[in-house]
């Protein structure tokens, strides 16, 4: 019984660390793709917030993580560079008629 109650209170007592590891995977592997579309990892950063706070971060909302408890933040920084760079360009010319 002592041992099943300790190995309960282990397991919710890492729960917390192994979320935290899968967002920073979750937040690398968006990085990477920032970086494979041409902007530079010092022009932007994100950030890991939780849900309730997702609308004070300032940023557009670009993935989540935690069993969905936490949103990853995209906010572009000062050194941003060249806005023709800054952004991925989509769509085509029609688009805009």
């Amino acid at each position: 019984m002592k041992k099943t109650l300790l190995a309960g209170l282990a397991v919710v007592m890492l729960a917390p660390l192994v979320a935290q590891a899968s967002c920073d995977t979750v937040k690398a592997d968006i990085t990477q793709k920032i970086v494979a579309n041409g902007l530079p990892e010092s022009g932007f950063k994100l950030d890991i917030v939780p849900n309730d706070q997702a609308d004070q971060a300032g940023g557009q909302v670009v993935g989540h993580c935690g069993n969905d408890s936490q949103k990853i933040i995209y906010t572009k920084t000062a050194g941003a560079g060249d806005e023709s760079n800054s952004s991925p360009k989509t769509g085509t010319s029609q688009d805009s008629n």
